[in-house]
């Protein structure tokens, strides 16, 4: 996981600025339908020239080598995987980039995939921000059902501090950038 190691916060500068642009603080209604003093929309950073960068680098820190896609639940992922596919391309590396629906198309291919993934790719699905973690398994699911094999859940940010559990006891594997206390902050939970 990313927890600080030896008092340092990892990718500082990526933590500046979603501090400066993505945290709020106030009383927030969170999906959940729980309240929190704070609220984080990272898609303010990862959306971001400046910081679109910093975001791809951290992320692609975390792929596994054998990795050949990236995606995930259409908007959280997109920003995310299509970052990231693109400046692993500047490096030599061929990843696909892909966006998983909310619900199946019933016209044209259908189904629920839109881009690039094929049967027996090596997956990392990814999120701007998980508390609980289920948006990354649905589109794990979705993965799945396509004949693909999810290597890696990676999140930007994880506020909750429940995803890792939740990956594993679906024998997932689950990575985050920072975390909720990376940025000052503690867990969420379920």
């Amino acid at each position: 996981m990313s927890a600080p190691v030896g008092g340092t916060t990892p990718h500082p500068a990526l933590r500046a600025h979603l501090l400066a642009h993505s945290v709020r603080r106030g009383q927030f209604t969170l999906k959940s339908g729980r309240t929190s003093t704070w609220f984080i929309d990272a898609k303010q950073t990862v959306c971001r020239p400046e910081a679109m960068l910093l975001v791809a680098h951290a992320v692609l820190s975390l792929v596994p080598a054998e990795a050949t896609a990236i995606g995930g639940l259409t908007m959280g992922a997109d920003p995310v995987a299509f970052v990231t596919a693109g400046v692993a391309a500047t490096r030599g590396r061929a990843l696909k980039a892909f966006s998983v629906r909310k619900e199946a198309k019933d016209h044209g291919a259908g189904g629920r995939i839109a881009g690039a993934l094929d049967p027996g790719d090596k997956v990392v699905v990814t999120e701007d921000t998980v508390t609980r973690g289920t948006s990354l398994l649905e589109a794990a699911h979705a993965v799945r059902d396509v004949g693909a094999e999810v290597v890696l859940l990676l999140a930007v940010v994880d506020r909750g501090g429940t995803a890792g559990a939740m990956a594993a006891a679906e024998g997932l594997s689950f990575r985050a950038v920072l975390t909720a206390p990376d940025l000052g902050f503690p867990f969420e939970g379920a």
